[in-house]
């Protein structure tokens, strides 16, 4: 199995509206890319000074399932309309559980 982890930051002038934006549409995924195991995505409840914005947990059973994730259409329109243009950083790692 592999888990993906992806941990995102925003520009400082990320709206409220453009962050709801990027949570509705990695929480569409899902139910368009089929070979998703497990898929939790939230924002940063604040408990801590330094935290990124926005972290997402997805498990795979193989790693062509999460190549194919990666290039889906639908993966792909979200990170282009709604996560680029409100992204500062991005810290992300796969492994093997």
């Amino acid at each position: 199995m592999i888990t993906h982890v992806v941990l995102l930051s925003w520009k400082p002038e990320a709206d409220e509206a453009a962050r709801e934006a990027v949570l509705s549409g990695l929480r569409s995924l899902p139910a368009q890319c089929p070979e998703i195991l497990s898929y939790t995505v939230g924002a940063d409840a604040e408990l801590g000074e330094g935290n990124h914005d926005l972290a997402l947990v997805a498990t795979f059973n193989t790693v062509e399932d999460y190549r194919t994730y990666v290039t889906n259409e639908a993966h792909v329109a979200v990170i282009d309309e709604h996560i680029k243009p409100i992204l500062a950083g991005r810290a992300a790692v796969q492994f093997e559980s």
